[in-house]
């Protein structure tokens, strides 16, 4: 049976300074484990701690640039470009750019904060 999602749910965000969450479709919003969809938008300076999720997340961005730390590199994903992340991998985002960036990112199974897995924040991940 179809369901219809009315709107986002606001989700608190980790990181400094805030960001903001939409969560479309994932457990909280619409109660579905199998993926989570949401609309992130991030200020500029915004970072949040490193982390090794169990899922993997499709990053696609609208607006901006988020910058994409792994172990292998570091990305500059601009609007108009996606990057994967794969469950298990280290993984750090952040916006240090004076615009910020607004994106979609989509977890498979759906985000949960125990299976996230984020490291403790430091002054050094709200430098990034």
């Amino acid at each position: 049976m179809a369901q219809l999602i009315e709107g986002p749910t606001r989700i608190r965000a980790h990181g400094h300074p805030p960001k903001t969450i939409e969560e479309f479709i994932g457990r909280v919003n619409s109660r579905t484990a199998a993926v989570s969809i949401a609309r992130m938008v991030s200020p500029p300076g915004w970072s949040e701690p490193g982390q090794m999720p169990e899922f993997d997340e499709y990053t696609v961005v609208l607006r901006g640039v988020l910058r994409v730390e792994t172990r292998e590199g570091v990305y500059e994903v601009k609007a108009g470009q996606a990057i994967i992340v794969n469950s298990g991998e280290w993984v750090r985002y952040c916006t240090p750019g004076p615009e910020g960036a607004e994106y979609l990112a989509v977890c498979l199974p759906a985000f949960t904060p125990d299976t996230v897995h984020r490291e403790a924040f430091s002054k050094e991940g709200a430098e990034g």
